[in-house]
């Protein structure tokens, strides 16, 4: 196995998580990365002893078999496949210390969305970059979109986007969701050239955020996309409905630093568009 921190891959063999190992084995290869297959044995409220648990331990070794072996035939890669126990999202996301990058597929439906509350609770405390991998067809698919708010994280989510993009001669759509006075609710409230005035600051917040990326990949086509009519949620999923990848970061401007997914990242994954990755604040290395 190569020495370079191998792509994991969560499973539990739903169609989600299915998914979500052959999205993950085509990146590794592409990369020339290793591959780890992960399944989780929830121990939790286990009190030893227990007969059955040794069972829910081999139908775990079974699973993973079975999920490496799905793999034979599609995408050359030899994977390997370790069982953990424990809390999954905990597991997870202590696991990912060991990775270059965590993909968990997008669970089913939870309390009105569509993540499932593990899958989410390993892209709020994982230490690499996390994708989130839903069902929908990607086929077809094509550019990566970004979502930034002039941050630092969103400035490191950008770069970790235009650097996905130009690898794979793909557009990059930067998008910047602002907040401006409605002038018809607010009348009388705020001069009505605050609108304007608002929308041209962010306008350059949104240029410097992008400023360089022609320099480091001139021949990255970069769209500049800023909306004013809708939530940077919305704004997202719409934009990355026919994406290949969304890119947000991990928190935002405004947010909570005790916070480590900030609303928009939760938002977003509780809508995924497509498949979508959350960068993280620290140092971090571009997988292929």
């Amino acid at each position: 196995m190569s020495s370079q921190k191998p792509i994991a891959v969560g499973t539990n063999d739903s169609a989600q998580s299915q998914a979500a190992v052959l999205w993950a084995a085509r990146r590794a290869h592409r990369a020339n990365l290793p591959l780890v297959i992960l399944h989780v044995v929830d121990d939790r409220w286990i009190a030893e002893p227990y007969p059955w648990f040794g069972t829910l331990q081999q139908a775990g070794e079974e699973l993973l078999k079975t999920a490496a072996g799905r793999l034979e035939g599609s995408v050359p890669v030899t994977p390997a496949t370790e069982m953990l126990t424990g809390s999954v999202g905990g597991s997870l996301a202590k696991y990912s210390k060991k990775t270059s990058m965590m993909v968990i597929g997008s669970g089913s439906g939870h309390l009105g969305g569509t993540l499932a509350d593990r899958a989410l609770q390993v892209a709020t405390a994982s230490k690499v970059p996390v994708a989130v991998i839903g069902t929908q067809d990607l086929e077809g698919r094509t550019g990566v979109v970004v979502g930034v708010d002039g941050s630092a994280e969103s400035t490191q989510a950008v770069a970790f986007a235009a650097a996905e993009a130009d690898r794979n001669g793909d557009e990059l759509t930067v998008v910047y969701a602002v907040n401006v006075p409605d002038p018809v609710v607010d009348a009388g409230l705020t001069p009505g050239a605050l609108a304007d005035l608002i929308v041209d600051e962010e306008r350059i917040v949104l240029s410097e955020t992008v400023a360089g990326l022609k320099e480091d990949y001139p021949d990255l086509t970069v769209y500049q996309r800023l909306v004013s009519d809708k939530g940077p949620v919305d704004a997202l999923v719409d934009a990355a409905a026919g994406a290949r990848l969304l890119v947000v970061g991990s928190r935002g401007r405004g947010a909570f630093k005790r916070l480590l997914l900030g609303s928009t990242a939760h938002g977003v994954l509780k809508h995924l568009p497509c498949p979508t990755i959350i960068t993280r604040t620290q140092a971090m290395k571009v997988t292929d």
